[in-house]
């Protein structure tokens, strides 16, 4: 449920973000007639993330047992990469994103309402997208039961509200340092993700090594047990872990974590050197 959540407060709150930096230009800027085809756009998105997330499911249930681990495989390693870009992008694009929205406003109000529409569309569409392809097989890993689904609904939520009290100028977030945090978390979630594509992966068949065991402390650590549910439900943690499986996550977090945490060094001096905007001003989101 944990790992859930912190999917859908990290992707909510992009786009509640995006969303707020948009409506706060727009009624600051005195252009309040304009807020109807940024709505628009962003009912449109959601509904496509909706319909995306029901299009997997859909497709899973109508293949057979191999095909639909076959599936289900080869999206989680989609999620990953999706995920695994979105976290360095945001890691770059977080201390200018405000400037760089309202730059692209500007632009989209010259264009007409349907320009206005269609760019809220794509902001919030892609992190709709995203939210789906890594939620489907965070959810499908998590197994049954409403926690999972309960776990990202109320991340989504909080996201939202969060949103709304930066429009409101109630909190002063500096996004930086929340998608750093939010950022690593999500690592040793994506790490997981990634392991269990691949558990699927071999057992339709397509990889070798379903039966070639790195450890399997089920017997210390049962999946029924409160703490087993806890593990496989925040690290996606298995018992029974193939050495591919094994390989493959900590393949993943080691060097995903050291280029995450890498200072940006030259390049950031430099982006600093070019810009206008003062680094306090950069780093938190007074959006109104």
């Amino acid at each position: 449920m944990f790992a859930n959540y912190l999917i859908g407060l990290r992707e909510g709150l992009e786009a509640s973000l995006v969303v707020g930096i948009l409506v706060a230009y727009l009624v600051r800027t005195g252009r309040r007639e304009r807020l109807a085809p940024v709505w628009a756009g962003v009912g449109v998105a959601v509904a496509a993330s909706l319909g995306v997330g029901a299009a997997l499911t859909f497709t899973q249930h109508s293949l057979s047992f191999e095909a639909q681990e076959g599936f289900g495989g080869v999206m989680s390693l989609i999620a990953v990469a999706f995920v695994t870009w979105m976290i360095f992008w945001m890691r770059r694009q977080s201390r200018f994103l405000k400037a760089e929205l309202q730059h692209k406003v500007d632009l989209a109000v010259t264009g007409g309402a349907l320009t206005l529409a269609l760019m809220a569309f794509l902001a919030v569409g892609r992190e709709g997208l995203e939210t789906a392809l890594f939620l489907w097989p965070a959810l499908q890993a998590s197994g049954s039961g409403a926690g999972p689904a309960l776990g990202a609904v109320t991340g989504l939520l909080t996201s939202v509200v969060i949103g709304w009290l930066i429009y409101r100028r109630s909190v002063n977030l500096n996004l930086a340092t929340f998608f750093k945090v939010t950022g690593a978390g999500l690592v040793v979630v994506a790490a997981g993700v990634l392991a269990y594509g691949l558990h699927d992966l071999q057992e339709a068949a397509i990889l070798p090594g379903l039966h070639n065991l790195a450890f399997d402390v089920s017997s210390t650590i049962p999946p029924s047990s409160w703490y087993g549910t806890l593990l496989k439900g925040v690290f996606n943690f298995s018992p029974e872990t193939t050495w591919l499986q094994a390989v493959a996550w900590i393949g993943y977090v080691v060097p995903t974590m050291v280029l995450f945490f890498r200072p940006h060094g030259q390049r950031s001096r430099a982006d600093a050197g070019s810009s206008s905007t003062p680094t306090a001003h950069r780093d938190a989101v007074p959006v109104a």
